[in-house]
Parts: structure tokens; sequence; C-alpha cells
């Protein structure tokens, strides 16, 4: 029976990765579809009594007995003089107290819904939190006041507007997220290009890799952060600390690669600037009211990021918290400002996570685990490389998030079952931010590598530019194996700082 669930489990699983890939049917569908097949088959729910309740008692029962053992063995080592009642009194309330806290949590998580069982709703309320708080900021004109400003502060120049633009674009990915950020560039983009005379594509792939290259920096700037960051325990302000630096410096490399190409390829005559330089960006505001109260609810979201860690919250309280104080504050329509939110997306992250449950519980998960275990003999650098560009290609091949979704739990048992990691808190880090540059990067390098790109490419399609997936791949091989590179580079020499040893 254990080899019948463990196909089943697996071809649910595979398929729906496939399917997910193929994009014949709306990657939320197949996710869905893929986590009730699990659900229906390979988890057990509150109305199943399956392993995972059984053990659960286990553990219970195991811990019970354990705490009586060391409370008899107390009584038996006590001398006469010190076996006060009191004393005893205080072991046998201990050890009661202990034992009613855990059966009391394995009763509750009895009682969830599958859903709840097995969704990470940590990254579900933190992206629902901040598309709220981002979609009450876009109607105030904000982000198009950013995207003219930055083609004035150019002077109409179509290489500098260029550089403005994705610099702008980076800032606004990590602290919002590369979707949204693409949702609120773009269009003023291609405005912006159209002025020029100049061809729009360049301008918006520009803008994508630095989305992805951007979000890569915090916490909240791309999903598979989230993920990672979840499961790893790591905050907001370890991402800024140890990746924020490093992806400045790729992206100051980045736009001098994209000045050496450009810069002579690209030409406009004075009476365009002159029309660049007549927009005005101040009509590009339309609520300043909103403006003022939602940009100082976000200051305030962006700070409790930072602190969250130290005072013991999670990422989805800051976010939810900084949602309802925009909703309470601005004057907006509640119920128009929910149904902005990309339900779509919230969906097809709950879907994944049940699904990568799934492949857990029928032992997919420690399969793939057992081939990385063959790379235990390994040095932990050589590890954390080949982990890092493996990730890199299969995030461009099956979607970043995706694939976040499924290797995070792999990573996770690895690091457990592994010495050189299990022992080592700096070399735990240093793979996990191997894993979070990776499958940032990766994303750039395929039209389905990261949903900003398709974001873009249906944009651009709408107004009459088709990007195939051939020319994708043109923008984004190059740039992605330049960042991994840098990536490769950067993880080298952190090893040497911190790990070696």
């Amino acid at each position: 029976m254990e080899t019948l669930w463990f196909w089943v489990g697996t071809i649910v699983f595979v398929g729906t990765y496939v399917l997910i890939a193929s994009e014949k049917v709306h990657k939320t569908v197949a996710a869905l579809l893929g986590a009730s097949l699990m659900m229906f088959f390979i988890l057990p729910g509150p109305s199943h009594s399956g392993e995972g309740h059984e053990s659960r008692e286990n553990v219970v029962t195991e811990q019970a007995v354990s705490d009586v053992e060391t409370a008899e063995q107390a009584k038996m080592t006590e001398s006469p003089a010190d076996s006060q009642p009191s004393a005893l009194q205080k072991v046998e309330d201990a050890i009661s107290h202990a034992d009613g806290n855990m059966a009391e949590k394995a009763g509750r998580y009895d009682k969830l819904d599958t859903f709840a069982r097995y969704s990470n709703f940590d990254v579900v309320f933190t992206l629902a939190g901040m598309m709220l708080l981002v979609n009450l900021l876009s109607g105030t004109g904000l982000f198009q006041y950013v995207a003219i400003k930055c083609a004035k502060l150019a002077k109409g120049l179509p290489i500098r507007t260029m550089i403005l633009l994705v610099f702008a674009t980076a800032v606004l990915s990590a602290f919002l997220d590369n979707v949204t950020t693409i949702l609120l560039v773009a269009p003023v983009t291609l405005l912006v290009a159209n002025e020029l005379g100049v061809p729009p594509i360049p301008f918006l792939m520009a803008e994508t890799m630095a989305s992805n290259i951007g979000g890569t920096a915090t916490l909240i700037g791309d999903p598979p952060n989230l993920i990672i960051g979840s499961v790893a325990q790591l905050d907001f302000a370890a991402f800024l600390i140890n990746l924020a630096p490093f992806i400045v410096v790729v992206m100051i490399l980045y736009s001098i690669c994209l000045w050496v190409y450009y810069s002579k390829r690209m030409k406009v005559t004075v009476e365009k600037r002159a029309l660049i330089m007549e927009l005005d960006e101040n009509a590009a505001i339309t609520d300043r009211h909103n403006l003022r109260r939602g940009g100082i609810v976000m200051l305030l979201t962006i700070i409790g990021f930072l602190v969250h860690g130290a005072v013991g919250l999670q990422p989805c309280v800051v976010a939810m918290a900084g949602a309802a104080l925009a909703l309470a504050l601005c004057k907006v329509d509640v119920d128009h400002a929910l149904e902005k939110i990309e339900w779509s997306t919230l969906f097809f992250f709950m879907a994944l996570f049940i699904l990568v449950c799934g492949a857990e519980q029928c032992g997919l998960m420690a399969k793939i685990d057992n081939v990385l275990q063959l790379m235990g003999g390994w040095s932990v650098l050589t590890i954390v490389l080949v982990i890092m560009w493996g990730s890199a290609l299969a995030a461009a091949v099956m979607n970043n998030v995706s694939f976040t979704a499924a290797m995070v739990t792999v990573v996770a048992s690895f690091i457990a079952a592994t010495p050189a990691f299990r022992d080592s808190v700096e070399c735990q880090h240093l793979l996990w931010w191997g894993l979070a540059l990776s499958v940032c990067l990766g994303g750039n390098a395929s039209l389905v590598g990261a949903a900003a790109n398709l974001v873009t490419v249906g944009i651009a399609e709408k107004n009459g530019y088709k990007v195939s997936f051939s020319q994708f791949l043109v923008y984004g091989v190059p740039v992605t194996l330049g960042s991994m590179v840098l990536a490769s580079i950067y993880i080298i020499v952190r090893y040497y700082l911190y790990c070696q040893g």
C-alpha cells in the first residue's frame, strides 16, 4: 500500500507541475486540481485516522511517559532533607502542565481543516496585505509620477531614461512585489517609448529583468523569498542585510551593460525629447489625500518588517495590520479594494503548499532528499554551488515560485541530515541565501521563469508588440548567466569569510 500511495502522490505531483509548465491550463486551476487530488488520496484530514494523527498521539504519549520517568528519577535521587512536599508538587505540576499543553495543541491541530493544516498562511496573508496596500497607492497616481519623473530627469535621452526606469523598477520591486511593479510601470513605459519614437520592447525587457533582480533584495520583494524566509525563519532585516548590498552591485553592473549595448542603438530627435519634457508629472497624482495617508502607512509597514523578527511578529501580521490601517484611514470603497487583490495568485500559493505536503506525505520528497544525500561527502561550498545552478535551471523551466515551494522542503531535510550544515548556522544560511539568489535570478532566463515575465509579455501583446518564447530567451539568458556568475562569486567570498573550517 505504501508503494501504491507513493506512485499516486508522485503522479499527481509531477503531473500538476507539467500541467503548470505547459500553460495549457491556467496555473491556478492546475494547482487546485493537484491539491484536490492530494487531499482526496494522500493527505490525512480531520475525518481521517491517518498516520499523521497516530504519530501526533504517539508523540504526546511518549513525551508524557518521558516526563513521568524523569520525575520518578528526580524523586529517587532526592535526599530526605531536600524532599519537601512543595518542591515535589512543583515537579508534578510542571509535568501535568506540559502534558496538558501538548495534548491541547494536538487536539487543536486535529480540528483544523485540511487547507489550514497544509497551507502556509504566513506567506498567503503577507501577499494579500501587500496587495491591498499597493492597490491603494496605485490609485493615487504615485507610480505614474515616478515613471514620468524618471523620463524628465533623463532629459528625454533614451538610454538615460531606460537606466532610471530600470533602477526605479528595481527599488519598487524590493518593497512591493515584482508583478505589481510591472503592472504599474509597464503602461507608462509604453507611453514614454511612444513619445520618444523608440521600440518599447527593450525598455520592457530591461524593466522585467530589473524587477526580478530587485525583488531578490528583500523578504517581500519576490514570492520565492517569502517561502524561503518562512521555512528558514529568516526575517526581513536578514534579507536586507545579506542580499540587498549584493543586489545593488548587480544592478549597477547590469545598468553599465545596458548603457554599453543600447547607448548607440537608440537615437531621438530634439523635438521628441521636447515632448517628454512637456509631460506634467504632477498631473499624474490624482488623489493627494490618500497619497499622504497611504504613504505614511506604507512607511510604517516597512518599519514593521524591519523589526518584526526582533519583536516576535510574523510578516503576515505586519502586512495585514498595514492593510487594515490603510483601509481605515484612506477613504476608499473597501469592497472595490478587496476585488483588486490577485486572488488567483493567492489560491495558487495555497494549492502549491498542499501539493508539496502531499509529495512529502507520500514519500517523494524523501526520495529526492536521498539523491541530495549523495553529495553528503562533498565540501560545503561545492554542495551550495551545485544546488544553486541546478535550482536556477529548474526555476527557469518550472517557474521559480512552483520550484521553490517544493525545493525548500528538500533543502530543510538535507540540512537536518547533513552534519556539515546541521552543526553550522553559517553554512545553513549560506545554502538558504544561495537558494534565494538562484531561484529569483534564474527566473529571468525564460518566459515562464517568473510571473513578472508573463505579465510583461501580456501587456506588450495587448499593445501590439509580440514577444515569443525564443525572443525572451535572447534577453533573459545572458542576464541570468551574468547574474548567476556574480551570485556564485558572492557565495564563494561569503563562504571563505564566514563558513570555512
